[in-house]
């Protein structure tokens, strides 16, 4: 019976270990305080040590323990053999202060409470905090590899948004300012190509005031800015608003774009999230694309000036019309424009496209519905140059007009057009685009930074793998120091130490 019990194994859960030590009277209680002093004389003992590899692996970088004593003590047992005396005992002060720390280990088994929570320790706290410290690092190289890529793409859409943006405008991006005046300068001879292509209008403008004073007995002349361009071709508002060609014209001045300011070097972190609002230029409704001068509200427009110090008497300043006040012939200001140039004829001028244009696809869906007997009597007695017309030319018709709107009303020209109205237009224009590119950079400073971050990541987990496999095999070590042990207490019996897993 005795011989079956000495094979069976004594399972001890390793997190109950000193508390299965002092409940079997293996070590006191009271434990800690003896260990106290000996570590400090362990401390005092090591300042003075021989010149021993072995030695010196053992007191590096590790917690000295009693089975590190021990051997210890067997290595000064050679390096101190010639202190010994005539009665066998080592008289060297070395061997004496490590003799005395391994007697007061010895003594009620402090070592075996110090092991188990060295063991308990290393388990439980050290072991999962350096795992957790690698996990961390390994989960932050993740990270930094997303949000770099997130970063680089998010920079690249960025310049790519930018540069869109530029061939929208017509324009390369490297000088915005310049670049977009330069359009403008070449506006007039564009809207000249739209006011000479004009001349194709007469027989859709013909085919619409016949169609008119056919069905509604409309007598009044239709599409007027139409038919004056028609004849007229892209001239001056002057001659559209008197009749008569003007002698001299004195067009406005054009402000010049100032050079665009460099982007300075500092970098403004703010938040990297690109919102929709900073990307896109709302224009309202509302603006009138004229120059006026509209008398201020606070002074009732009576037009009188405070010239600044004192009381004089106020000057007044009478406002005469343009048309009364101008040198007869002398084009000035807004009369100078061409008609396509000027904000409220080109707007007339467009309105009257989209009309023509309205007529031209309401008529061409209406001669796919005459087929029946009725229709076709109703054109019987219409002007010829109704009833000469097919769904062919009318179509032919129709896309002429589309295209000319096109032309004036294509996204690129209505930049241009707010540009000509607005010199801030293309401050805004810039700036939007500035920004675009600012955050770009900005983007591409932090993916820089994401690579450092994921750098320092992978040297934290360098350093951690190595000392995590160290406390591993240092545990293990202990785990069966510790096994061995208490086996000799039990008559040999196998002892399992559970739940050691580093």
């Amino acid at each position: 019976m005795e011989q079956n019990i000495q094979n069976v194994p004594i399972d001890i859960q390793t997190s109950k270990l000193l508390d299965w030590l002092t409940d079997r009277r293996h070590c006191n209680l009271k434990w800690q305080n003896a260990v106290q002093g000996i570590r400090e004389k362990i401390n005092s003992a090591m300042q003075d040590m021989p010149e021993n590899e072995e030695i010196k692996q053992l007191l590096s970088g590790s917690y000295i323990h009693y089975f590190h004593c021990l051997r210890i003590v067997e290595i000064l047992k050679g390096t101190e053999e010639s202190s010994k005396n005539i009665f066998g005992k080592y008289s060297s002060q070395r061997m004496k202060d490590w003799n005395e720390i391994v007697n007061l280990y010895q003594a009620d088994n402090a070592y075996l409470g110090e092991l188990a929570s060295l063991l308990s320790r290393n388990v439980s706290y050290e072991g999962p905090a350096m795992r957790k410290q690698l996990a961390k690092a390994k989960q932050l190289q993740q990270e930094m590899s997303r949000r770099e890529v997130e970063c680089q793409s998010s920079a690249a859409k960025l310049r790519e948004h930018y540069y869109t943006s530029c061939k929208q405008y017509g324009i390369k991006g490297d000088n915005v300012p310049r670049e977009l005046q330069g359009l403008v300068k070449d506006l007039p001879d564009v809207l000249d190509k739209v006011g000479t292509d004009a001349a194709r209008l007469e027989e859709k403008i013909q085919l619409y005031a016949a169609f008119t004073n056919f069905v509604c007995e409309w007598s009044e002349p239709v599409l007027p800015m139409l038919t004056f361009a028609q004849k007229r071709g892209n001239a001056t508002f002057y001659e559209w608003r008197t009749g008569n060609v003007p002698t001299v014209v004195e067009r406005p001045q054009v402000e010049e774009t100032p050079e665009e300011a460099p982007v300075e070097d500092t970098i403004d972190w703010g938040d990297f999230g690109t919102q929709e609002s900073s990307s896109e230029i709302t224009v309202e409704d509302g603006i009138d694309w004229g120059i006026s001068v509209e008398p201020s509200s606070e002074d009732g427009g009576s037009g009188t000036i405070d010239w600044g110090d004192g009381d004089p008497a106020p000057v007044e300043i009478e406002v005469v019309q343009a048309s009364t006040d101008c040198l007869e012939g002398v084009a000035r200001g807004d009369d100078a424009l061409n008609l396509l140039e000027n904000a409220k004829s080109r707007g007339q001028f467009i309105d009257e496209l989209m009309e023509l244009e309205t007529f031209l696809s309401q008529r061409l869906t209406e001669m796919g519905q005459e087929s029946d007997v009725v229709a076709m009597s109703q054109f019987q007695s219409a002007p010829r140059v109704i009833q000469i017309q097919s769904s062919e030319h009318v179509r032919e018709m129709l896309s002429d007009v589309q295209d000319m709107l096109g032309r004036l009303t294509s996204l690129r020209m209505q930049h241009l057009f707010m540009i000509l109205a607005s010199p801030r237009y293309v401050e805004r224009v810039t700036e939007v685009l500035r920004q675009k590119m600012k955050q770009a950079d900005i983007l591409e400073v932090k993916a820089v930074s994401m690579v450092e971050k994921r750098r320092e990541a992978l040297e934290e987990q360098s350093r951690l793998e190595p000392q995590i496999d160290l406390l591993a095999e240092r545990t293990q070590d202990l785990k069966k120091l510790i096994e061995g042990d208490i086996s000799k207490r039990y008559n040999n019996r196998p002892v399992n130490l559970m739940g050691v897993i580093i």
